[in-house]
């Protein structure tokens, strides 16, 4: 069987020119609009630590949140099909990124902690290892060249 390629298209267009370009260090933003065709624009900048906006999505942040993201729709779907009922899923992720002297960096450790709820007649065994099966196939945990470990709560209605 033939692998299957997908596509995705995402526009990124700088929005912090202040009228005098990147003249300085110090006299742009480094505001940006993420754009893809029929979906919302995510405004947003660098980590405050590199003189971004607080108030908008980094780049560090997106990356764990797609990581947080693929966990949740991979563990979602095996759920469903090993016929646990999940009622809710939230997860207080965390991720680690180290900065070089020079100025570069790279991430070295994203902490998934996803506390799923399930019915009371749910396997709530069976419900927490299906992490380790999720974690095996989330596309973007197989993409990065560092650590994605998990650390899930199972909770089962009515205990």
């Amino acid at each position: 069987m033939p692998d299957t390629e997908h596509a995705y298209a995402v526009t990124v267009t700088w929005t912090g020119n202040k009228g005098a370009g990147t003249r300085t260090h110090r006299g742009y933003d480094r505001a940006f609009e993420a754009a893809a065709p029929g979906k919302p624009t995510i405004a947003g900048s660098s980590d405050p630590a590199f003189r971004g906006d607080p108030a908008r999505w980094n780049p560090e942040d997106l990356l764990v949140a797609s990581l947080c993201a693929c966990h949740k729709l991979w563990y979602l779907g095996l759920c469903a099909q090993a016929g646990i009922v999940v009622t809710a899923y939230a997860d207080t992720a965390e991720g680690r990124m180290t900065e070089e002297p020079g100025g570069g960096g790279q991430f070295t450790a994203v902490i998934l902690r996803p506390r799923v709820t399930v019915t009371a007649e749910s396997d709530a065994e069976a419900a927490l290892a299906l992490h380790h099966r999720a974690h095996a196939q989330c596309f973007i945990a197989r993409s990065v060249n560092f650590a994605v470990t998990h650390e899930p709560t199972i909770v089962r209605e009515g205990d």
